[in-house]
């Protein structure tokens, strides 16, 4: 019986971990994109991997855009 909940419990957490990296590349393109029609599209697709997931939770664990350095 043990072994059955072992299996189901590493399945959900693998679950988890795919959802968190597509999400992840979701917001990185998120940050590059400046066109509307492009956006609306990465948030259907947000919606769509991660339904209780509202938009600003999404935008809320957005990365700041590192600027370089210009000589």
């Amino acid at each position: 019986m043990g072994r059955l909940h072992s299996k189901r419990r590493s399945m959900s957490i693998r679950t988890k971990n795919k959802r968190q990296l597509k999400l992840a590349k979701l917001r990185e393109k998120y940050q590059k994109t400046s066109s509307g029609t492009e956006i609306e599209k990465i948030l259907a697709k947000v919606k769509k991997i991660a339904p209780a997931l509202t938009k600003e939770e999404f935008l809320k664990h957005l990365k700041p855009i590192k600027e370089e350095k210009e000589e």
